[in-house]
Parts: C-alpha cells; sequence; structure tokens
C-alpha cells in the first residue's frame, strides 16, 4: 500500500506540474524597442530587442547611432558587439554572438544577434562591451543590461558538450507561439571556439569567440511526455537543417496543445552523432515519456 500511495502521490504532482505549466499564457511578441540608451560623447547609441527586454536565448538585436551634434546616423562605421558575463568570483564568459554586426541602409540600423545562457541574478550581471569608429576616432563603450527569465518555453535553449569535446549550445528561434498544425521550427547551432593564445587587453574578443556550425544536422523526435499523453509523437515532421541565413529550419507538427519535448540528436557533416539518443516508439499511457539524451522542452 505504501509503494503504491508513493506511485499514485508521484504521478499527481507530475500531473499538477503539468497543468500548472500548461494555464501559463504565451505572449508573442512583434515590436523591437529600445532595450538600453548610451551616452558618449556626441553620440547617442540605442540598442532594441524584441520588447525592449534581453531574455535568455536567442535575442535579435539593433543599434543605432546618433550624432546629436547635427542629428545624423553614424552609418559607414564598424561596429563591435561582446557580451560579458561576470560572476561573484570575477570569472566571465559570454554566449554566442555576433561580434561584427551588419548595417541595413534601408533600415539605417546596425543588425546583429547575441544568445544569453543566463539571466541575470544576485550571483552575476551581464554586460556588453561595444566599440564603433567615426571620423577616425574609435568609441569603446560599457554597459551593465538585465537579461530576463525566458518564460516562453517555445524559445527555450540548451548547452551541452558534444562526443568531439566541443561545447555546442541549441537556441530556438521560432515560432514564438506555434499552432495546431504543422510549424517551422527554427534554431541556432553554435560552437565555442578555444582560445588559442593567452587573452590580450581585456576584453580580448579572441578568447569569447563563437561560430555558427555549418552542414550538420538536428534529428527532430516531437513528444508529449505528460503521463496522460502516453509519450506519443506526430507525423510529417522535419529534420533541421541549415539554410542561407545560418540558422537551422525544420518543421514540427504539434497535433494539440500542451507540454511537448523536442528529442535531438546532433550529426555532423558525416553523419555522426555529436549528443542525442534515440527514444522510444512505444505508447506508454501513465509513464512520463523518456527524453533524449538532448532535448528541448516547449510549450503552448
Amino acid at each position: 500500500m505504501t509503494a503504491i500511495l508513493v506511485a499514485v502521490t508521484s504521478c499527481t504532482l507530475d500531473k499538477t506540474d503539468y497543468e500548472d505549466e500548461i494555464s501559463t499564457e504565451v505572449t508573442e511578441h512583434f515590436d523591437y524597442e529600445t532595450v538600453v540608451s548610451i551616452s558618449e560623447a556626441q553620440y547617442q547609441i540605442d540598442i532594441a530587442a524584441l520588447n525592449g527586454t534581453f531574455y535568455k536565448g536567442y535575442n535579435e538585436i539593433r543599434i543605432q547611432i546618433t550624432d546629436t551634434d547635427n542629428n545624423t546616423s553614424v552609418n559607414n562605421s564598424e561596429i563591435t558587439f561582446l557580451p560579458l558575463l561576470t560572476d561573484t568570483f570575477g570569472n566571465t564568459s559570454s554566449g554566442p554572438h555576433q561580434y561584427q554586426l551588419d548595417y541595413l541602409s534601408v533600415e539605417d540600423y546596425y543588425l546583429g544577434y547575441t544568445v544569453f545562457p543566463e539571466e541575470t541574478d544576485a550571483s552575476q550581471y551581464w554586460e556588453v562591451h561595444l566599440s564603433f569608429t567615426n571620423e577616425d576616432v574609435t568609441h569603446n563603450v560599457t554597459q551593465i543590461v538585465t537579461v530576463e527569465e525566458q518564460t516562453n518555453m517555445n524559445l527555450n535553449m540548451t548547452s551541452f558538450t558534444g562526443n568531439d569535446g566541443e561545447l555546442y549550445y541549441i537556441a530556438l528561434v521560432a515560432p514564438q507561439k506555434p499552432s495546431i498544425s504543422e510549424n517551422e521550427l527554427v534554431a541556432g547551432l553554435y560552437k565555442y571556439i578555444t582560445p588559442t593564445q593567452e587573452a590580450g587587453n581585456f576584453p580580448d574578443p579572441s578568447q569569447f569567440s563563437f561560430v555558427k556550425v555549418e552542414d550538420y544536422t538536428i534529428r527532430l523526435d516531437p513528444r508529449m511526455p505528460e503521463p496522460s499523453m502516453g509519450n506519443h509523437s506526430s507525423p510529417n515532421n522535419e529534420d533541421l537543417t541549415p539554410q542561407s541565413d545560418g540558422l537551422y529550419y525544420g518543421v514540427v507538427n504539434y497535433t494539440m496543445t500542451g507540454n511537448w519535448t523536442l528529442n535531438l540528436i546532433l550529426e555532423n557533416e558525416f553523419g555522426e552523432t555529436l549528443k542525442g539518443t534515440e527514444v522510444s516508439t512505444e505508447f506508454t499511457p501513465g509513464i512520463e515519456g523518456t527524453k533524449s539524451e538532448l532535448f528541448i522542452d516547449i510549450l503552448f
């Protein structure tokens, strides 16, 4: 009887947790707003992101620089962007990011991205190191920023060490708010570049370098892990492969709302598995579904 009671209690707790998650409302953001505005000499630097917030995970960033002396845009500069996380012991780290930003002339802003692996809390803080050159003068700016928890599980991320010993990051980019249908699934895949030389003057970008990974495949097996769902999957899913913008695209078919697990297997260009395991296709009602060694949980 004791064993039965423990089992029932365990399932009830799992069920309650799933129900709590399902009651979470998913908010979709469309507008890019200023996260932080910085003054440097006669320049105003505005860094924008979706919803005017930096979140843990993938963030597209847009930067505008204005010369306030003549109210004109600085549009011919090389801008560098380096996010750094500092903990209570003074150790610094970063996350995948675009170090040199691209200027879009029609939109009149500099475009890039950053993946924040951690949010700001009492034990650690983020700051961005930004530089630009105008009229042959280089300006270096450092600004503390806040990184919020990502409450939208559809934009979750994961980091892991592959079988090749390299550190990888997978960050979901889209959809923000899936539908009961076949959804285009977009993710970024990045690898940390281990420094080959001693650090120079701080902050030395060579110590915090990441690259977009090309020519890999992210195999996809989405399932509903909740015990009442029996770990069932769905048809017509497509593995994620890289496209010209450096992101990975696939298809995930959500047949109903609720908790889903994206079970993943990362394969290199030779078809070798770097991380992840096959999951059972057995229907297991009443038992929480077994997940791949590499997975991301989502909810809609």
